[in-house]
């Protein structure tokens, strides 16, 4: 079992470059504006043979009431109460400034061990501050530069004493886990019924656009306030991994920054954060496009469906604020309507509605994502597929091309995640486009696909004479 790092300390001084450091990648985002994170972020960081858990923090600032500040600083407070150890960071460019020593003294009255350490000591510029980080009465300061990788072999020593009298890490069990998750085709069998892997996480994310209650679902779903919420637009900024269990099964929930339409998207942290949603979206296998009832199917929600069909991840419309709704029935009817006409490469997608802030509804979230996952991984027997293919051609030809027929001879599906199907011809590339969706959507009608991207290759068959001399 391994030991639970919290890096904490006002803002900009390093958190996050330290955090991306230390597990070994850019998950966290960076920027030189203060107050970036908002959430707590957990990755899985190795330091030499030491392999922890390391919290990212928001800048530990004053705030009262239920101001952003406030319900930022309550996210932080649960870190350091859930951490072994907590790393408090300082700028020693800057110096010890009264908030280093406010939040010192906090610290200090926690049970939680701390080691203090200061930022951005590269060159010695940053020599003065460090000795003046003694007068926090944490200890000897250690040096680093998250931005340059200096000081870790001092901040190893650090943590080594703390992990030999902790449960230590499990090295091995982080690694089997990591392979779980990794996808492959290899040796795939059409005819092999699914069978879902339960020990691999199901990951899902959750996006959609600013202010439709991706953060407020989150935490209903984890019945926990894990996710910092408001009436503010754009609070979350970070794509945030959150480990989840559900009934029995692993889960890994993904709550992102909400994504306005590209012509909006200015400022530099914006783009950042609407990257950092790309990639969950790319890592998910079910993603949630969730909508606002009061306002649906607005053109950048049918952006981001289409974005995840593209992707090829399994996509579930969710309609929050559902309570809000006057004429139920009639807006249910009319979001069928608008997804046939405005999403049909995604013909049947299912519509889950519920009310994220008082929980009404959200129980069937899980089931209608855990059934999506199931299609999404869904196979069909290659005899059945050849069967289904002469009756699609027998009811609509495929149009000739310069007068000559086009023979469709077989197909087979050479894939799943999503389901990916190639139908051999000898004129594979006389088969226009309007054709193979005839195809798609037969396929989809005939073996109950709805809401799962298909992907349909025409492949040329070899020429059994190809090469051959003719005879004289």
């Amino acid at each position: 079992m391994s030991f639970k790092v919290a890096i904490v300390g006002r803002p900009n001084v390093g958190k996050s470059t330290l955090f991306n450091r230390l597990v070994g990648r850019k998950l966290a985002l960076v920027d030189d504006t203060p107050g970036v994170t908002r959430d707590r972020r957990e990755g899985e960081a190795q330091l030499g043979d030491l392999s922890f858990t390391v919290v990212d923090t928001a800048g530990l600032e004053e705030g009262t009431g239920d101001s952003l500040e406030a319900r930022m600083r309550r996210q932080t407070d649960l870190a350091i109460a859930e951490a072994d150890v907590c790393l408090l960071l300082i700028d020693a460019r800057a110096g010890v400034t009264p908030l280093d020593s406010r939040f010192a003294q906090i610290l200090r009255k926690s049970p939680t061990p701390v080691i203090l350490a200061a930022n951005k000591c590269e060159g010695g510029a940053g020599q003065a501050g460090r000795m003046e980080a003694y007068e926090l009465g944490l200890g000897a300061p250690l040096p680093l530069s998250a931005e340059h990788g200096e000081g870790l072999g001092d901040l190893y020593d650090a943590l080594a004493e703390y992990a030999n009298s902790l449960a230590g890490n499990d090295a091995e069990q982080a690694l089997e886990d990591a392979l779980a998750e990794e996808e492959s085709v290899e040796g795939f069998d059409p005819d092999a019924p699914y069978e879902p892997d339960l020990e691999a996480p199901l990951r899902i994310a959750i996006v959609g656009r600013p202010n439709v209650g991706k953060s407020t679902l989150v935490n209903q779903l984890l019945g926990e306030d894990r996710m910092l919420t408001g009436p503010e637009a754009g609070i979350t900024r970070d794509s945030i991994g959150i480990e989840w269990e559900w009934r029995g099964r692993r889960v890994k929930l993904w709550d992102t920054a909400g994504m306005r339409r590209r012509a909006r998207v200015i400022e530099k942290l914006e783009k950042l954060s609407v990257a950092d949603t790309l990639r969950a979206v790319r890592f998910a296998e079910v993603v949630v496009v969730l909508l606002d009832a009061t306002q649906p199917f607005e053109r950048q929600d049918l952006h981001i469906a289409d974005l995840v069909e593209q992707e090829g991840r399994g996509l579930l419309i969710a309609v929050n604020k559902w309570d809000k709704v006057e004429n139920p029935q009639e807006v249910l009817r009319m979001l069928k309507e608008e997804l046939e006409r405005l999403l049909p490469q995604v013909r049947g997608v299912p519509i889950v509605q519920f009310s994220a802030l008082t929980g009404k509804g959200t129980d069937r979230l899980m089931p209608a994502i855990e059934r999506i996952h199931t299609l999404w991984n869904a196979r069909v027997p290659t005899a059945k597929l050849n069967r289904w293919l002469t009756e699609a051609v027998s009811r609509h030809q495929p149009p000739a091309a310069k007068g000559r027929p086009v023979n469709l001879k077989y197909m087979s599906q050479v894939k799943s995640r999503p389901p990916t199907f190639a139908v051999f011809s000898s004129r594979a590339d006389d088969v226009p486009t309007s054709y193979r969706r005839y195809l798609v959507n037969a396929l989809r009608e005939t073996f109950e696909l709805p809401g799962v991207p298909i992907r349909l290759f025409m492949r040329k068959g070899k020429n059994p004479y190809a090469g051959k001399k003719k005879r004289a």
